[in-house]
């Protein structure tokens, strides 16, 4: 069925296949990202569209099956236009919430599934680059059209969000049913890759809590804003400097220690199948562009219908951005990570987790800092108490279940149960909105 399908795929309507040694070297642009959202692909049967006389609209019909059919949720993209036709038609304002998050779904599995396309026609360190820049394209496109919105409260709460869904709810999750389903063997783990990232973890909660030590220790009503403020953009910059070290550190002069997994999982055939391209570079990167716009068409309902949803639901805005904005936004890429963790390829499952939460809280979250400094927001990386003690204490916690490289259910069931308890703390916390919390005389957070 390959060499029938491959003809149909490509541009210019002739095959391209890959020798041993092009494979060899695409396969190591893939991350842990792309290897966890494939296992949500199934194998698209061309036969029919293969019989079409045109040949654009022949290799129309067969991105197309590829693109929105090629995904096992696919069965959530009717919910992109009902969303629209909701907010077009002035529907409950709750409503186009809901819908907006399940069309976001697939969406942000396709978009990594299209990068992985892409990458193998740019090489493995353009396709590493693009897999960085994208992996986390829904919480930044969200996190900007919140701050486009002056909505910095979505901004800190969303990607604090991210960060512990992914250091609690992810790993945990993988963690417990990888031990339970492998009860009766060893699960063992790289520990080079897990010590670099919990490193990094550190050093950027080293720079979302300086700030707040700062605000905590200055002068009893001193205006200690405009101090903070620079202080979280000088911390900032630092911390895209940090990122793209860690960038070279992880394609160019350390790629090995990323990419331990993937050599053994050469002969895995749910890996090994996704080989070679499935569609051309053109229409990967067409299909790319038009799913961000998308994506972004959702991402401002969410961060319009956010309080109306709120309010009618009667959540508080902190525990919908902080547990069910992330929980959805990355739902395919941890479904993923706990496929591969029941396949005892923890490896996989932690190059996901611990991998997003540093590209988040060191790329996405100063990023921020620096777009609102643009824009004219002042946005500082002060996330407030409560917020930052639940970050400090999750990526202590993490850190410790993963220094001694081996896993079992009960590591992975304490890491669940810290989720649940940060997640009841959001829940009951019921601080109404506009109500401000002093920030140092000059700033505010609003909850």
């Amino acid at each position: 069925m390959a060499s029938i399908r491959e003809p149909w795929l490509l541009e210019n309507g002739t095959l391209k296949s890959l020798t041993k040694e092009t494979r060899h070297g695409h396969g190591r642009s893939r991350t842990a990202h792309n290897m966890s959202s494939s296992s949500l692909r199934k194998k698209s049967d061309i036969a029919l569209v293969s019989k079409v006389p045109c040949h654009f609209l022949r290799i129309f019909l067969a991105n197309l099956q590829e693109v929105i059919l090629g995904t096992k949720l696919s069965i959530l993209f009717p919910a992109i236009p009902l969303a629209i036709a909701a907010h077009s038609y002035g529907f409950g304002r709750p409503w186009i919430f809901g819908l907006s998050l399940l069309g976001l779904m697939p969406l942000a599995e396709r978009v990594s599934f299209l990068t992985e396309q892409i990458a193998f026609y740019t090489g493995p360190t353009v396709g590493g680059l693009l897999n960085a820049t994208c992996g986390n394209a829904t919480e930044l496109i969200i996190a900007i059209l919140a701050l486009c919105g002056n909505k910095i409260d979505v901004v800190k709460y969303s990607l604090l969000g991210s960060i512990l869904s992914n250091l609690l709810l992810v790993l945990g999750t993988s963690l417990f049913c990888g031990g339970i389903y492998n009860l009766h063997k060893e699960q063992k783990f790289d520990r080079k890759q897990a010590d670099v990232n919990s490193l990094l973890l550190l050093l950027g909660l080293l720079c979302h809590t300086l700030p707040l030590l700062f605000r905590l220790a200055g002068q009893p009503n001193a205006d200690t804003f405009a101090a903070t403020l620079q202080l979280s953009r000088a911390s900032s910059i630092i911390m895209l400097i940090v990122y793209i070290g860690y960038l070279v550190f992880q394609l160019w002069t350390h790629r090995q220690l990323f990419e331990a997994q993937e050599e053994e999982d050469a002969q895995d055939d749910s890996i090994s199948d996704d080989e070679t391209p499935v569609i051309g570079f053109g229409s990967g990167f067409a299909w790319l562009l038009g799913m961000t716009l998308v994506i972004a068409l959702l991402s401002e309902y969410v961060v319009g219908t956010i309080e109306d949803a709120s309010e009618t639901w009667g959540i508080s805005v902190s525990f919908i951005s902080i547990i069910l904005l992330p929980i959805v936004g990355n739902a395919a890429e941890h479904a993923g990570a706990i496929i591969f963790a029941f396949k005892n390829k923890l490896d996989i499952s932690l190059g996901v987790a611990l991998g997003s939460a540093t590209q988040i809280s060191l790329f996405v979250v100063p990023m921020c800092v620096i777009v609102a400094w643009i824009i004219g927001i002042d946005m500082d990386l002060d996330f407030n108490l409560l917020e930052t003690g639940s970050l400090a204490l999750s990526i202590l916690i993490t850190a410790f279940t993963l220094q001694d490289g081996t896993s079992h259910y009960m590591k992975g069931l304490v890491l669940l149960l810290c989720y649940l308890v940060i997640g009841a703390c959001f829940f009951v916390s019921q601080t109404p909105l506009g109500v401000e919390s002093s920030n140092g005389g000059g700033g505010v957070m609003r909850l």
